[in-house]
């Protein structure tokens, strides 16, 4: 049977579980589309309460207990650890359908549940509430064993973006791992960068044009085509002074030594 037939006038009502940087975008994307946003529920009344300000016509729930809801899906945006006792502890009306948006955590994690409408929707991006987002450009991922389910979480990610795709547990782990590298941890690099430059009276201004480049670079030719510096090189002698100049800092030199010696263990055969 159709979910949406199913639910009736009411089936396509969403509530949103957390208040975080994912719910603060997601919601209000849904929101402007036919999957209204009813109600938001956060351990964090304010927080909470704010993102409802965001929505049309969300009110905040106080408790997990949605037995009496209008809402038929429902998005746990919360933190990794945290899913699993959401799941446990929720109170769903019939028929609900139960997703989670975690890269790293798998399906089954929903089976806690008392519902067998359980699924994953995982945008794959980074979220900053200062930051707007085009979802229209953000790869979505679903999964779920429920064939009507999936057709449900096809149709919302669908309704706010371009780029949808089918996925398994395992994959969403490899992307969530692959994304750590690509964009926390590059990030971190940049901050590293930025606390380096400030010690000497220079700012990250300087490297804007270089970070836009290697960026711009790595996504035309490829990562390792585009990969340069003294350790691709297996310029040893650079290395040593780089090294000596962070020598004041342990835990940055680890890292310098770590990723430097990766890369001329990976490029020092074709170097």
């Amino acid at each position: 049977m159709d979910l949406l037939k199913k639910f009736g006038d009411k089936g396509m009502n969403v509530t949103f579980i957390g208040s975080g940087n994912l719910a603060w975008h997601l919601a209000p994307a849904f929101d402007n589309t036919d999957f209204a946003v009813r109600e938001v529920f956060s351990l964090h009344k304010k927080n909470a309460a704010a993102l409802a300000d965001r929505l049309y016509q969300a009110e905040v729930k106080t408790s997990l207990d949605f037995s009496d809801s209008s809402s038929r899906i429902f998005i746990i945006a919360v933190a990794d650890d945290a899913i699993p006792e959401v799941a446990h502890q929720i109170v769903l009306p019939a028929n609900a359908i139960l997703v989670h948006t975690s890269g790293s955590q798998p399906l089954s994690v929903l089976g806690y549940a008392a519902t067998l409408n359980t699924g994953v929707l995982y945008p794959l991006q980074t979220f900053s509430k200062g930051k707007k987002i085009d979802f229209k450009e953000v790869p979505f991922f679903v999964e779920s064993e429920n064939t009507e389910t999936e057709r449900m979480l096809m149709a919302m990610a669908k309704a706010i973006s371009k780029k949808v795709y089918r996925s398994t547990s395992q994959h969403r782990k490899a992307l969530h791992v692959a994304a750590v590298f690509a964009s926390n941890f590059t990030n971190h690099m940049l901050t590293i960068s930025q606390e380096i430059l400030e010690k000497h009276g220079l700012k990250l201004e300087l490297l804007k044009p270089l970070i836009a480049e290697t960026i711009n670079k790595s996504l035309s030719i490829g990562p390792e085509n585009a990969q340069t510096g003294p350790a691709s090189r297996g310029d040893l002698e650079i290395l040593d002074k780089h090294m000596e100049f962070l020598a004041d800092d342990d835990s940055v030199s680890e890292i310098y030594k770590a990723i430097s010696q990766h890369i001329v263990d990976k490029y020092h055969e074709d170097h």
